[in-house]
């Protein structure tokens, strides 16, 4: 299965954001009056992000809720994302998995898949996500102030431990806690 079958499999959807949709060279976006782009990438790499034994689904929701976390933490609405991906070699239940998970939070979110790119080689997944902001509003780390308030949603560390917990040689104790830091992590939302 070349490229651009590839895609119209698995990843094509109509775009209601952009007028050009996922097939093309580039992707149009314009954020509404008033508001800036935000926009964050994040890459997860097999065997240091996630291991291969992952279920697909899984891992398609995770490449983008750690990206919709982004977006909210600077205060910006989803809007779209584009999608690299680097297979090994082409298999269907995989990639059907793996795009109905990733699809799905896109779903959930209001994010639409808008490009990217497919090539051949060790399994990587870059994930490009972009929100809407009002003007001037975005939060910023650099905004940070001595004294002010620090507020964490989650528990700090609990995803790596749940990757670092499903090894085979672990001795950790998987309590439910770390299960479900390991499964279906939930994007914060702005």
């Amino acid at each position: 299965m070349g490229e651009f079958d590839l895609i119209a499999r698995y990843f094509k959807r109509p775009a209601k954001r952009s007028p050009l949709g996922v097939g093309d060279d580039c992707a149009l976006l314009a954020p509404a009056a008033g508001m800036q782009l935000a926009v964050s990438s994040d890459m997860l790499v097999e065997g240091r992000h996630f291991l291969s034994t992952v279920e697909p689904a899984r891992l398609g929701h995770k490449a983008l809720a750690v990206n919709l976390s982004d977006l909210a933490a600077c205060g910006a609405k989803p809007l779209a994302f584009t999608l690299a991906l680097a297979l090994p070699g082409v298999d269907e239940p995989w990639l059907e998995g793996f795009s109905r998970g990733l699809l799905a939070l896109a779903d959930a979110h209001g994010c639409e898949l808008v490009g990217g790119d497919t090539t051949r080689g060790p399994l990587n997944i870059c994930i490009t996500v972009f929100g809407e902001v009002p003007a001037g509003a975005a939060l910023l780390r650099s905004g940070a102030r001595a004294g002010d308030d620090i507020w964490v949603s989650g528990t700090p560390g609990e995803a790596r431990l749940a990757l670092e917990c499903s090894g085979a040689r672990s001795r950790c104790r998987r309590t439910p806690s770390i299960r479900r830091a390991g499964a279906w992590s939930s994007p914060r939302r702005a």
